[in-house]
């Protein structure tokens, strides 16, 4: 294998296992759990495995260099307003639902092992490197997840696969800055890991800093804490905007 061949199935390794518990949760549910309101503002818990499993779906295109990736978005306004019309739109019974996201998420991690690992795969507004795009989707799947398990007061441990997410949000933060209409300047990041262990992202010599745990980082990346709720400590002269502008997702 080579380097990027053997880093995206790792990734991707991590991935199935992140999907994996969130079958594993969903599968003990009732239909009322199934109907009952999400975290994600307007969405009961069917929803949010719909939305998952629609964008599956579109990673099975996208990766299969099909055109229909591109129809998901005609007409919406943002990717927020695709999503919501999106699942608007293909609502159903929950154990219907449930098999979709279930053969779709197989079949995207099916499609982004396939895939040449030095091939950037339209997504968004952009092309990813498979590994990166397998990387969206962990973030994605454990944000929803998060989203399902807080209302039910299911436990959702944190896990080492946060690494990934922590790494994403990090890199993505000239994109976040941006998408804010601000310049873009280089944060180090030294996180505390579920385990104890230190993971550290940027250049070490940068000016800002943000430091504190790893979960906290994910959730304020992903808009499922705030900041000042976190605990994270910013400090320089752009700690405090990074954390205002730190994301997961696009959009």
């Amino acid at each position: 294998m080579t380097d990027g061949t053997t880093a995206t199935a790792a990734i991707l390794d991590d991935l199935e296992a992140e999907q994996e518990r969130l079958e594993a949760i969903l599968d003990g549910l009732d239909d009322a759990a199934w109907r009952s309101p999400s975290a994600a503002e307007g969405w009961s818990v069917a929803d949010v495995v719909l939305h998952l499993a629609q964008t599956e779906e579109a990673v099975v295109l996208s990766a299969g260099g099909g055109d229909g990736f591109d129809r998901l978005w005609t007409e919406a306004t943002g990717v927020d307003d695709a999503a919501e019309r999106m699942v608007q739109a293909e609502r159903a019974d929950p154990a219907v639902v449930f098999e979709r996201w279930k053969t779709r998420r197989r079949s995207a991690v099916a499609a982004l092992r396939q895939a040449d690992p030095q091939q950037p795969i339209p997504w968004v507004a952009t092309r990813l490197k498979p590994a990166t795009l397998a990387t969206t989707r962990l973030a994605e799947h454990w944000a929803h997840g998060l989203d399902i398990t807080g209302p039910l007061g299911a436990p959702f441990p944190d896990t080492d696969r946060l690494r990934h997410i922590a790494w994403l949000a990090h890199g993505t933060l000239p994109y976040a800055f941006a998408l804010a209409g601000e310049e873009a300047y280089p944060v180090y990041c030294e996180l505390t890991g579920p385990a104890g262990d230190t993971w550290r992202y940027g250049p070490t010599g940068a000016d800002s800093t943000i430091t504190g745990a790893a979960g906290a980082f994910c959730r304020v990346g992903a808009q499922r804490l705030a900041r000042e709720d976190s605990g994270l400590v910013a400090t320089g002269p752009h700690g405090e905007a990074a954390l205002r502008v730190l994301r997961t997702y696009a959009g």
